[in-house]
């Protein structure tokens, strides 16, 4: 899964970070979630527990979209062994193709493009043909906001990209980048389910957003949403985005479907992957080789420099309570999202920053109260998408030794400069590089203190 795990060990800290990494991120992608939560058995359809009588259907069609939706309709597609009659999924360029019947469109990331506008236009298509006897899968992923994107009436692709990026940039959380895109689109904030009723839609969804909320996964096209376009004009007042166009439309927007009416009496959505499969198989990997694992958080949020520091001195203070009670290793783990309000124009992501903002701390430890921190203990911070923010990098891999080569003067102007990647890449051994991953279930951290 790493690409380049050769040049990133070389102590016994960072193998085992690394090796958490790479269970973690293994255990969330598409095929183990769709084995772990889907069975067909004759006309049995099981999903999470509940079935579905496929002999009740004329027709069964797979509709999505997100950095993770190739993989999740490839194994739909394999399970109900060719009762899938047709479909659109919207995902990166690089899984674009075809699944069985299905069309894999290429999209956009990390803002809409034209041609993922017109794949998704196709797939409204595709739902506005379903009728009562059509069963809708729909495998929604992270990503999927900006993948399976179509503007609603009147409103351009370019103030909705523009002012997607200008929220990126402002640090906004994700929470607040999809209320405002969700009442831009035509199939954001369940217009999707809308569109397709009265069949019946189960949404399979690989959350990447804190809490798991499903009407934030991919901004909830198969989800009734209770907001109002006054709370996205809410979102670019708190964060400072002027936006003219997008208010705009917002002043005259008609809110997304309600729950009322019986547009989504048929509707069910499963999430079947999450932060914490990725946690959970990370943590079973530390306690396989001797470590004591401890799940921290799975909620973790704020500015990737300011919890960067944070989890490395949470090592440190590990490592200053002496050795685990059965000599051990002792591995912190944390999910979430953090941003970077970006300062600069440099390269980096929240991960990349969070990794070198935790060498930085680490460099300046006590070594009369901390010890040897530089053998003792690593940091490894990745999206598990295997793209940290707009980069082709992962994130990184850093301990208390990372930074003696440049001095952590290089480091506090590379964060000033919201550069992190570039000066990771020149200390060399750092950044972590896996391509693509097929899943997304945000950020993981690793954080191990290895027994002296």
């Amino acid at each position: 899964m790493i690409r380049n795990r050769d040049s990133l060990g070389g102590t016994d800290a960072r193998e085992l970070a690394l090796a958490c990494v790479d269970a973690a991120v293994r255990a969330a992608r598409p095929g183990r979630a769709v084995e772990r939560a889907v069975s067909v058995d004759g006309d049995a359809l099981r999903v999470d527990g509940a079935t579905y009588d496929l002999g009740a259907f004329d027709d069964v069609v797979i509709v999505g979209g997100g950095k993770a939706a190739a993989g999740l309709t490839r194994a739909l597609v394999d399970a109900l062994d060719g009762r899938v009659a047709d479909g659109v999924v919207v995902v990166p360029a690089d899984e674009a193709g075809r699944a069985g019947p299905v069309e894999l469109a290429p999209g956009g990331h990390p803002t809409p493009t034209a041609a993922g506008v017109a794949a998704t236009e196709r797939a409204l298509d595709v739902l506005r043909a379903a009728d009562d006897r059509t069963l809708v899968l729909a495998p929604i992923t992270g990503g999927g906001s900006a993948l399976l994107e179509a503007p609603a009436a009147g409103l351009g692709l370019d103030a909705v990209t523009d002012v997607t990026r200008a929220l990126l940039d402002a640090g906004a959380p994700i929470g607040d980048v999809n209320a405002v895109r969700r009442h831009l689109s035509a199939v954001k904030g369940g217009r999707a389910a809308a569109a397709a009723a009265p069949a019946a839609v189960v949404g399979l969804l690989v959350s990447d957003v804190v809490g798991d909320d499903p009407a934030v996964v991919a901004s909830g096209p198969t989800v009734p949403d209770g907001s109002a376009p006054a709370d996205a004009v809410d979102a670019l007042d708190r964060h400072g985005v002027d936006a003219p166009a997008v208010r705009r439309h917002l002043r005259d927007a008609q809110p997304p479907p309600s729950a009322e009416g019986g547009a989504f009496d048929r509707v069910r959505n499963v999430v079947v992957a999450d932060a914490g499969t990725a946690l959970a198989a990370a943590a079973e990997t530390a306690r396989s080789r001797g470590a004591d694992a401890r799940i921290v958080s799975e909620r973790v949020v704020g500015e990737a420099s300011r919890r960067g520091r944070e989890g490395a001195a949470l090592a440190r203070s590990v490592a200053a309570c002496g050795d685990a009670a059965d000599g051990g290793a002792t591995v912190l783990l944390t999910g979430g999202e953090t941003t970077v309000t970006v300062t600069g124009d440099g390269r980096g992501g929240p991960n990349t920053e969070y990794a070198l903002a935790a060498a930085r701390d680490l460099a300046g430890a006590d070594p009369d109260r901390d010890g040897d921190v530089g053998a003792r203990i690593a940091v490894a911070a990745v999206d598990t998408d295997g793209r940290d923010g707009s980069t082709d990098a992962a994130g990184a891999v850093v301990d208390g030794d990372t930074l003696s080569g440049v001095g952590a003067a290089a480091a506090d102007a590379a964060l000033a400069d919201s550069d992190s990647l570039s000066l990771l890449e020149s200390v060399g051994g750092a950044v972590v590089r896996t391509g693509a991953t097929g899943t997304n279930v945000n950020d993981l951290r690793v954080h191990v203190v290895a027994p002296p």
